[in-house]
């Protein structure tokens, strides 16, 4: 039976998309997002840097249900805005905005700068917390240029506009195995996946050490 682990998102496409990367690289658990336990109530961002906030986000659900989770924080870093959103990437455009909004915001606030000087970066923290307390956190980051025009229908939040470097299409045209392979969320996960195996797999095995 795989061990069981609590993602700390109510994002149903964070839930699908980590389960995937974990299971590609042979990590045996089942995933859970926090719409499983309703009555918990969403925890406040605000720390100003993804690792703090992808910490803060695992461990109240670690405590919350008694089971090891993992959390994570991540956003778009555009050069021209001086590395902003940031980690204010899910509200930039205010706190009941959604993906399209921000998107819209974020290129219209960049609309005047060169093709030239449109970099910018996804990056993300990954955190493994357990009831314990014991934690682990990981980053990862992918690097590419912010379009004018989105495009694509996969992928969530800034996807639509972001190609990476060494790529022709947005993330949002990839497969979901090709952008997972490439992805901040992806590398941070694949750096945190030898803890999930050590701390959370191996110790819900029959003898494993709780």
């Amino acid at each position: 039976m795989a061990a069981r682990l609590v993602l700390a998102t109510r994002n149903a496409h964070k839930v699908g998309e980590l389960q995937a990367i974990l299971t590609s690289i042979g990590v045996d658990v089942s995933l859970v997002g926090m719409d499983a336990y309703p009555d918990l109530p969403d925890v406040v961002e605000d720390g100003l840097t993804f690792a703090a906030n992808a910490s803060k986000k695992a461990r109240v659900a670690a405590e919350a249900t008694g089971l090891p989770a993992v959390a994570d924080d991540s956003g778009l870093c555009v050069d021209a805005l001086n590395g902003m959103p940031g980690v204010f990437s899910a509200r930039w455009a205010g706190t009941h905005s959604d993906d399209a909004a921000n998107l819209a915001l974020v290129l219209a606030q960049i609309s005047d700068v060169p093709d030239e000087h449109r970099g910018g970066r996804f990056e993300c923290a990954a955190a493994l917390v357990l009831a314990s307390g014991e934690e682990r956190v990981t980053q990862g980051r992918i690097d590419g240029v912010l379009i004018r025009e989105p495009r694509g229908t996969g992928g969530f939040g800034y996807d639509p506009a972001f190609v990476p470097h060494g790529y022709e299409v947005t993330t949002a045209e990839m497969a979901p195995p090709a952008k997972n392979a490439i992805s901040h969320r992806g590398r941070a996960f694949r750096e945190l996946a030898p803890f999930i195996d050590e701390l959370v797999v191996a110790r819900q095995q029959p003898g494993g050490k709780r």
